[in-house]
C-alpha cells in the first residue's frame, strides 16, 4: 500500500530527522562539542524543511503538525538539558516569565476575538527565534546576562507586536497577508 504524498515528502523526512536529532540530544553532555553539532544540525533542519516543502509543492497540514511537534521536542529537549547548566539570575527568571505572559495573552485574547487560535508569523519573531537559538552556542564567549537582555529584549518587542497584529488583523510577515490568513494558511 503507497503512502499518501501528503505524508512521505523530503519535507517531512528532514522534520523527522530534526525529531531523531532533538532526541538525541538527551544522551549528550549539555554543550559539549557533540551537543552543539547534534544542536545546530537539529536547527538546520528546521530552517529547510518548510522551504523544501514550499519549493516541491509538498506543504501540507500534516507537515504543518509535524513541524510544531518537531519544534515542541527541541525546545523541551533543549531545556531539559542546558537549564540545569546555567546560573539563571532571577531577574531573567522574572523577565521570561513576563515575556510567557505576554504569549498567553496574546493566545488567549486572539481567541476570543476572532473564534480560533491565531499566531503572527512577524519578523520580529522569526528574528527572536533566530536569537534564542544562537544563544547556546554564544555562552562560552558572552555571558548569559549579557545575551539574555538582547534576546529578551527582542522577545518582549516581538510579543508585543504580536499581540498587536492579532488584535487588528495585520502582520509584519513581509508577504502582505494578514495574520489570519498566515494562520489559515501555514505551510510545513
Amino acid at each position: 500500500m503507497c503512502c499518501d504524498s501528503s505524508v512521505v515528502n523530503m519535507a517531512n523526512i528532514i522534520t523527522g530527522i530534526r525529531i531523531f536529532l532533538s532526541l538525541s540530544l538527551l544522551f549528550c553532555l549539555p554543550l559539549s562539542p557533540v551537543f552543539l553539532a547534534l544542536y545546530i544540525a537539529a536547527g538546520i533542519s528546521d530552517m529547510i524543511d518548510g522551504t523544501v516543502a514550499r519549493k516541491t509543492g509538498t506543504a501540507s497540514e500534516f507537515g504543518a503538525k509535524l513541524d510544531t511537534a518537531a519544534d515542541i521536542v527541541f525546545t523541551a529537549v533543549c531545556l531539559i538539558k542546558i537549564i540545569p547548566v546555567l546560573d539563571i539570575p532571577l531577574w531573567l527568571i522574572i523577565w521570561t516569565s513576563v515575556i510567557a505572559l505576554i504569549k498567553v495573552i496574546n493566545i488567549v485574547s486572539g481567541f476570543a476575538k476572532w473564534h480560533e487560535f491565531v499566531a503572527a508569523h512577524t519578523v520580529m519573531n522569526r528574528l527572536t527565534g533566530i536569537a534564542l537559538f544562537l544563544m547556546p552556542l554564544t555562552l562560552t564567549f558572552i555571558d548569559l546576562k549579557y545575551s539574555s537582555v538582547f534576546v529578551c529584549a527582542l522577545a518582549t518587542c516581538a510579543a508585543m507586536q504580536e499581540g498587536y497584529c492579532i488584535m487588528t488583523r495585520r502582520s509584519d510577515t513581509g508577504n502582505g497577508k494578514s495574520v489570519l490568513s498566515c494562520v489559515q494558511k501555514t505551510e510545513h
